[in-house]
């Protein structure tokens, strides 16, 4: 059924006699339910986009409205510079070199489980230029989708803290300047603006910073926000349009039928539904198990923490490009972020992983150190990583009514919005704002 066939207000009313519906993840029914697992930017995303097409929506989190997750603790940025998956070329070799380095920012859990090692060779395989090729376009349209739609809810919504200042990739040394270079002539081949800084213009930029950096490279289609902010306008935004909000009600199970599922089984009872979305975050693979369904999926552990009242003030967001950690200006303070620990299972904090954090920020920032970094008190998530560094977004052909939106890596508030409206346009029958055959659920089975 497509919009224009829709009785909303019919739809709407039936929806408003029958029980909300829950369940641990992202679920939604066409004709007037939806039941959504995870809070997340992702999930909430997708809920704002279904019920804005006039469907009943109810969100099941499995944990409570204020906690934590890789939404709420990330460094907030809207990324189309971020067009290279995460299995690039040469990025399996560069994670092994790193495993000798305790401090490092990129790296694997050791020792490896077995789901971990299949997960590895499947990165293995598509860390390779032809598919970083074919990865390209689509996250950049994704990226580009997003930030549209972000600049309408901060309009629309009156959210605060979006900053349209682009994103400054900060090197140390003149070799990552120069891989930066060549990353920013492929941006400028996706039609992306970029401009290439030596080190005084890099001053330039952030005149009351004092930076030790050779140069950089800016990506002026790059922004940022403060994500908890944002993560509650779109919650006020669905119960203002009639949405259930539902957390600490994890999903158990599914109830399945011949080729249908029925209904999701929480702890507060089963619920039913004519269409399902899962948006599980890293807990999508467990999830997607229980429907037989196959979905390599591994946590990669990530830091952060806000420094209140810093000392410095950038104008823009940027990342360290050696450290692989981002800095984004937010009210709260700078926030800071690193590291990808891929196949991790717990939140437990290294400290010498977060050593090296601190180190890499006042390296390059030396007015940080005057800071008590140490004081920040320290998140840690796990994001949602697929063996070839793409999202899984769409139907899955073993389940007709189940749509899939996860694996979105350390984009996942970057992606947020395009994957809400894609999600929207899946379950209503339209045409998607993209094309994402290659973002195919099914592409392991």
């Amino acid at each position: 059924a497509r919009p224009a066939q829709i009785d909303v207000d019919g739809l709407l009313a039936q929806a408003a006699s029958r029980r909300p519906l829950s369940a641990g993840s992202l679920v939604v029914t066409l004709f007037g339910d939806a039941i959504m697992p995870r809070g997340g930017v992702i999930g909430l995303c997708s809920a704002l986009a279904l019920a804005a097409k006039g469907m009943h929506v109810t969100v099941l989190e499995a944990s409570e409205e204020e906690s934590d997750s890789c939404s709420t603790g990330n460094a907030g940025m809207i990324v189309p510079s971020h067009f290279v998956p995460l299995a690039a070329p040469g990025m399996a070799l560069y994670g092994l070199k790193m495993l000798l380095r305790k401090d490092s920012p990129f790296g694997f859990s050791w020792p490896p489980s077995l789901e971990m090692a299949a997960w590895a060779i499947r990165f293995l395989r598509a860390s390779n230029p032809a598919q970083a090729e074919r990865a390209g376009p689509v996250l950049r349209d994704l990226n580009l989708l997003s930030r549209a739609r972000y600049r309408e809810l901060h309009e629309t919504l009156g959210i605060e803290g979006l900053r349209e200042s682009g994103l400054t990739m900060l090197c140390e040394t003149h070799h990552a300047l120069d891989e930066e270079r060549g990353q920013a002539e492929r941006a400028e081949t996706l039609g992306l603006r970029v401009q290439v800084l030596d080190k005084a213009a890099l001053q330039r930029e952030e005149p009351q910073v004092e930076i030790e950096a050779v140069g950089g490279v800016k990506f002026l289609d790059d922004a940022s926000l403060d994500p908890p902010a944002f993560l509650r306008a779109v919650r006020s935004e669905l119960r203002r349009r009639g949405a259930h909000l539902e957390y600490g009600c994890p999903a158990t199970e599914f109830s399945l039928g011949v080729s249908r599922v029925d209904a999701v089984r929480t702890r507060q009872g089963e619920f039913p539904a004519d269409e399902f979305v899962l948006a599980g975050g890293v807990a999508t693979g467990e999830l997607a198990r229980g429907l037989g369904l196959r979905l390599p999926l591994v946590g990669g552990k990530g830091y952060g923490f806000t420094v209140a009242e810093p000392p410095v003030h950038l104008r823009a967001c940027a990342i360290l490009v050696e450290a692989r950690v981002a800095l984004t200006p937010m009210p709260a303070g700078l926030r800071v972020a690193g590291t990808m620990e891929l196949g991790a299972r717990d939140l437990r904090v290294s400290p010498r992983r977060l050593g090296g954090i601190r180190a890499s920020v006042r390296r390059c920032l030396p007015a940080l150190q005057t800071a008590r970094l140490e004081d920040a008190p320290v998140w840690a998530g796990l994001r949602p990583c697929s063996p070839d560094g793409l999202p899984y977004l769409g139907r899955t052909s073993r389940w007709p009514n189940l749509t899939l939106a996860a694996g979105h890596a350390m984009m996942g508030l970057s992606l947020g919005p395009a994957t809400g409206e894609i999600v929207g346009q899946i379950v209503a029958g339209e045409p998607t704002s993209i094309p994402i055959e290659l973002l195919d659920p099914d592409r392991y089975a």
